[in-house]
């Protein structure tokens, strides 16, 4: 017989911080040989089953009704129906407040299923944090699909790295308001390994090259990962603190307490900090390209002149708060779309101003601090396309006398891409124009395609994974001239935005494990003879619950498979990916992938292609790297785009003009 609520003492924090102490203090005796120490078992802090009738703590986040059902249980006989909702955030919710203690590390795990006669949908676990009047919210586990036939478990964890007046767990949905159960929650936490100290720091191996720095937030400055951080890292650059929606979400007031928290830690533990980022198309509140009364602005000269004002004074306001704190500054980041003629993004800052806003950018920047350094910042710089294309406007913007002086190139790749050649070629490529460059934004993910999803790391992709890492560093440490930095975007595989982007998976793109622990990533790039030249098998994926189940092929001399998927929807706009398989007997080179929308879908951005796009008409060449396609093997491409009233999924998917089949 199950307990139906448990709760169990939790060490307090200054005891934490007292074994925190012990560990360092112990640990600097122990031999290079000795292995990490083994954690303990999971602590359970909370367990609801519901199976005593009462809904255990569990409340309405509005006025929707939360109860007891017996319609359908995962274990027992009971679970909770959230039943009544009006709007998609609400969902039964948990107040957490009297149970998490600040900087331990949790497992928030429930049980979901949507209610008898539901469609379809994708449901997400979330926290939201109350201080001073204020609400934030923090995301434990995306968009999961989720139908109204089987019981699916939403499994993430979360670090408090906030003071607060209010905490709480909830269960939402992305759209819609179906009625749904929630079953078995729990919440646990896992003592934790010790930091090791008796391994390299990875900051005095890469001394001679280029400093190595870590995208933070709050939680990786304190306790076990802020250990870490001083132990391994000379930079930190503030993942979302500082970016506009962040310090000015309205007009004219500023929130600084998690950037201040942020470069207060850095500078007081002697860590460089980049900052990023000051223009951007993305988290930039709606007020910024709207007029007084809310109407958009437009490129009128009036328009164009307050849009450019604005970002005058933002950047004034947040760069000379921090003054010689910040050495190096991302000004601009994601300009370019390579699908585009002349390679401009067309963002709502492109529109109403055209180049203007990055001339702005960077001269506001220059003045208010004439020593700092100041990059433009972009993904996929490895892409011939993109590449040349930012190449291109550096050129143009610098012979101007725009002050650009360096290129962050973000380098988010995976186990099987870029090649270490291509790679390089983005290096060699800017060395011309005299700027500084630096890796901005390093991870490796363990997957190669959106259809994967591994209930834990498999030992081959580790392995492959360390073999990437240590060919990359060995390539940056050529290029020691050029690199000024390179930076990991994040410090562990316990906190990573893999995890939730572009599918909700558990990702382990870094160099320290979910519990701290050195990775063969690592060692990669510490002493690449350390690593584990045996793998052991992959494990068979788990399928994504996002992916479309596949039909078999029809092979023949010419044969292909459609894959589409949607894999996020929001009203107005989607985001998707289709892989096309190369099911005949021979390889293809340059190929050229069409299919037609039926509902006026427009496409605004793809990746890892070429896309052309004429009415309702849609095709997609290759870029130079994925050209070929070999008997058997597969090509994927995602893709942005709009919509309006349906969004039917599309027909006609051809190959070289071949039709495939579709699954």
């Amino acid at each position: 017989m199950r307990a139906p609520w448990t709760r169990r003492h939790r060490l307090l924090p200054g005891l934490l911080a007292l074994a925190c102490l012990a560990t360092v203090a112990v640990a600097a005796a122990v031999p290079l040989t000795t292995p990490p120490a083994r954690a303990a078992d999971p602590v359970l802090v909370l367990d609801a089953t519901f199976e005593d009738g009462t809904t255990q703590g569990f409340r309405s986040r509005a006025g929707e009704t939360v109860a007891v059902s017996t319609a359908v249980a995962h274990g027992g006989t009971h679970s909770l129906l959230a039943s009544g909702r009006t709007a998609s955030w609400q969902g039964p919710a948990l107040d957490l407040l009297d149970e998490m203690v600040k900087g331990t590390r949790y497992t928030l795990t429930v049980w979901v299923r949507l209610a008898a006669g539901q469609s379809p949908g994708q449901v997400r676990l979330s926290v939201q944090r109350d201080s001073g009047g204020t609400s934030a919210y923090d995301q434990v586990v995306g968009d999961t699909a989720v139908t109204a036939d089987a019981w699916v478990r939403l499994s993430g964890t979360y670090v408090l790295a906030h003071d607060v007046d209010g905490l709480s767990a909830y269960v939402e949905t992305a759209s819609g308001t179906a009625d749904l159960h929630i079953d078995d929650f729990t919440m646990a936490y896992q003592p934790t390994k010790p930091v090791q100290t008796d391994i390299p720091a990875l900051r005095e191996v890469l001394a001679a090259d280029f400093p190595i720095g870590a995208a933070i937030g709050n939680r990786q400055i304190i306790g076990d990962q802020a250990v870490l951080l001083r132990r391994h890292f000379d930079t930190v650059t503030p993942g979302n603190a500082l970016k506009w929606d962040a310090t000015q979400p309205t007009e004219g007031t500023f929130r600084w307490a998690d950037a201040d928290t942020q470069v207060g830690f850095a500078t007081d533990n002697g860590l460089a900090v980049r900052g990023h980022t000051l223009v951007w198309h993305q988290q930039t509140p709606a007020w910024v390209f709207t007029d007084t009364d809310g109407t958009p602005l437009t490129s009128d000269p009036a328009d164009k002149a307050l849009l450019l004002s604005r970002l005058e004074a933002h950047i004034r306001a947040v760069v000379g708060r921090y003054g010689d704190a910040i050495g190096v500054w991302d000004v601009a980041n994601e300009v370019i779309d390579e699908n585009q003629s002349d390679g401009l993004r067309r963002s709502r800052w492109y529109e109403i101003s055209g180049l203007d806003y990055l001339r702005t950018a960077f001269r506001v920047a220059r003045e208010v601090a004439p020593t700092a350094r100041l990059y433009i910042n972009d993904y996929n710089t490895n892409v011939p396309a993109k590449r040349d294309k930012l190449r291109d406007l550096v050129s143009r913007l610098r012979a101007e006398g725009v002050p650009i002086d360096g290129v962050g190139h973000q380098m988010h790749v995976n186990v099987q891409w870029p090649s270490i050649a291509e790679t390089e070629a983005m290096l060699r490529a800017f060395i011309p124009l005299g700027v500084e460059q630096q890796v901005t934004e390093m991870d490796v993910s363990i997957y190669v395609d959106n259809g994967e999803s591994f209930p834990t790391p498999p030992a081959d992709r580790l392995l492959t994974q360390a073999y990437r890492y240590r060919d990359l560093f060995a390539l940056y440490r050529r290029y020691a001239d050029e690199l000024t930095s390179v930076t990991l975007w994040g410090l562990a595989d316990d906190d990573t935005w893999l995890d939730t982007f572009p599918v909700a998976r558990k990702d382990a793109p870094l160099l320290f494990d979910t519990e701290l622990q050195a990775k063969s990533a690592y060692w990669g790039i510490v002493d690449p003879t350390r690593i584990n030249p045996t793998p052991t098998p992959t494990v068979s994926p788990t399928a994504s619950p996002t992916v479309s189940p596949t039909v078999t092929p029809t092979t023949g001399p010419d044969s292909c498979r459609a894959t589409y998927t949607v894999i996020n929807q929001w009203p107005g706009g989607f985001q998707a990916s289709l892989k096309i398989t190369n099911t005949g007997a021979r390889a293809r080179e340059g190929w050229t992938v069409r299919w037609r929308f039926p509902d006026g879908q427009l496409i605004s951005q793809l990746w890892n292609g070429t896309v052309r796009q004429d009415g309702p008409d849609v095709a997609v060449t290759p870029t130079s790297w994925n050209s070929a396609l070999p008997a058997g093997g597969t090509v994927e491409f995602g893709f942005l785009a709009g919509w309006s009233t349906s969004n039917n999924r599309p027909v006609g998917f051809t190959l070289d003009g071949l039709a495939c089949t579709t699954g």
